[in-house]
């Protein structure tokens, strides 16, 4: 088996970080849409090259897609600016957890993101907890819905063989082209295909978007708009 697959509710109603305040001053409520400004590459992510997993080396500590969705699949991030706060807490707390982060995507109602661990990484669903902590106490105060539940589960699948791991990297870079968002994926700003563009090689760029995506398994059910 390439996979091993877990399902696990994780709610956002712990105790929220008490470092930084991810609301900003003005609290009004965003329209329930995406700005046209979708523009990749501006993400707060670390600028170093982009960290490949060693195919040996990949089982050691653990290496996993996760996906996360709103209760209801409800569209709670549904402004640049909410987007921009799950996309940039679920990048540091990966770091403060040191968990490897790999490739990303945010959207309105869910997210998704592969990871690899190290000997030194806190534990997957502590730092999952805390993220859904931290943005639903955020958004919920930018929505004026204070104790409103925000996340419903989240899924995370170990991958243990190289075609398995590779595959679902390309799946979560193209995400916003499989949603229909953007017809290129490193058009949209949160996800981690311009910033892979970037930092990867060419040949590994080439490597890992030349693996089909249409039979990969990922709990995907969510309507964008």
């Amino acid at each position: 088996m390439s996979v091993e697959r877990r399902n696990l509710e994780c709610g956002d109603l712990s105790p929220p970080s008490p470092v930084g305040d991810l609301s900003p001053t003005n609290s009004r409520e965003a329209p329930r849409q995406l700005p046209d400004s979708k523009i990749g590459d501006a993400s707060p992510h670390s600028r170093t090259v982009w960290p490949h997993a060693p195919v040996h080396k990949m089982s050691e500590h653990g290496v996993y897609i996760v996906t996360a969705g709103t209760l209801h699949k409800l569209h709670h991030f549904n402004s640049g600016e909410k987007l921009s706060l799950l996309e940039s807490k679920l990048l540091e707390l990966a770091d403060r957890y040191q968990w490897q982060i790999q490739a990303w995507a945010a959207f309105p109602n869910h997210y998704h993101f592969v990871a690899r661990g190290c000997p030194t990484s806190g534990a997957l669903r502590k730092y999952i907890t805390h993220l859904h902590a931290d943005t639903a106490g955020a958004v919920n105060r930018l929505d004026h819905a204070e104790g409103r539940k925000v996340w419903f589960n989240f899924w995370d699948t170990k991958l243990t063989f190289e075609t398995s791991y590779l595959a679902r990297l390309n799946y979560v870079h193209q995400n916003a082209v499989k949603h229909g968002v953007v017809p290129v994926a490193n058009q949209y700003r949160w996800c981690s295909a311009a910033w892979f563009e970037r930092v990867a090689t060419p040949a590994m760029v080439q490597t890992i978007y030349s693996f089909k995506i249409e039979e990969v398994q990922v709990q995907d059910d969510f309507r964008f708009l």
